[in-house]
């Protein structure tokens, strides 16, 4: 974590192209893609695994079975539920040890009615912009809508984030910001990132 924010870079699975954005030093997560509608989804375990970022895994509407199986495999540190997992199903992944960032697709006030219910059973939330596709639509959403939130949990900031977003990010200022997570806007191809973007994204952003 730098300047105290955390930097999550989602939708990876090419060893070579982990291993030279882990390089960076400054990528306190990397997110894999557990859904096999995504486009980034990952068929296979990479040849190379972060060793110094945390891992998270992304998962909808999934078995915990299968949640626990992957948890294993790739040494998860963190799962990331991306549909309408309850508050219930959350608890009972926690009390396997597993650390929950529960994500919320965000369109309007009322879509944070719900958070509420999430307090005390996940460790993030992650807030990005409503669509069909959970996730990876590479739009934004009205970032204001998110001063009305006003719980205990801190949230990751995602959709739509790209190298022209930085004022903007500056700009946006809230007490439980713990960072930012950054997916579509700075890849070559679905799921290979273009490293040099994100690198001169952080440079922007002052992060390195």
């Amino acid at each position: 974590m730098v300047n105290g924010k955390i930097i999550k870079v989602c939708g990876m699975r090419e060893a070579e192209n982990i291993q030279s954005l882990e390089a960076l030093g400054c990528i306190d997560m990397i997110g894999f893609i557990f859904y096999p509608q995504s486009p980034r989804f990952v068929y296979e375990l990479p040849s190379y695994l972060p060793a110094h970022s945390q891992r998270v895994g992304v998962f909808v509407n999934e078995d915990k079975q299968v949640i626990t199986t992957y948890a294993d495999r790739f040494g998860l540190n963190y799962v990331q539920l991306h549909s309408n997992e309850s508050p219930e199903y959350c608890h009972s992944l926690s009390t396997h040890g597993i650390k929950i960032i529960k994500a919320f697709s965000i369109s309007n006030i009322q879509d944070l009615e719900n958070v509420c219910n999430y307090e005390e059973v996940c460790d993030y939330f992650l807030f990005d912009t409503k669509c069909k596709q959970h996730g990876g639509s590479g739009s934004q959403f009205d970032w204001n809508i998110l001063h009305t939130y006003n719980g205990k949990t801190s949230f990751l900031l995602s959709g739509g984030i790209d190298i022209n977003s930085i004022q903007q990010l500056k700009r946006f200022k809230h007490p439980r910001l713990a960072g930012y997570d950054i997916n579509s806007r700075f890849e070559l191809e679905p799921g290979k990132k273009d490293t040099k973007c994100i690198q001169e994204f952080l440079h922007k952003l002052e992060i390195i």
